[in-house]
């Protein structure tokens, strides 16, 4: 099993930008899909964007292509969604999540940390 620590969410200016963290621990070697998802008040939860172990591979939603960007260090386990020109429909509890390269859904999830931003 894999543990996973959120971190960097907080209150932003719509404009403003904000660098999620992810920190994973336990079987990382399972780790080969990592994601950020985001759930708003009121709204099921919605995927962000993947990246893949050997970073060759990211998709995002469309709704943050060209404004966020993720990323990751395999060697410290960590996943990074850095997000530019936040809006207020932006705001959201944003969780980091992690599968294998075999699995069909996601099995690893965060708490989450809340992504709030001010019109």
């Amino acid at each position: 099993q894999v543990q996973l620590v959120e971190s960097g969410g907080g209150l932003v200016q719509a404009g403003g930008s904000l660098r999620l963290s992810c920190a994973a621990s336990g079987r990382t070697s399972s780790m080969y899909y990592m994601a950020w998802f985001r759930q708003a008040p009121g709204k099921e939860r919605e995927f962000v964007a993947a990246i893949t172990r050997n970073i060759a591979s990211k998709t995002y939603a469309d709704s943050v292509k060209g404004r966020f960007t993720i990323s990751r260090n395999n060697a410290n386990n960590t996943v990074y969604l850095q997000m530019n020109f936040l809006k207020p429909e932006d705001t959201a509890v944003y969780y980091c999540a992690a599968r294998s390269s075999t699995a069909t859904s996601y099995t690893d999830w965060g708490q989450g940390t809340q992504v709030t931003v001010s019109s």
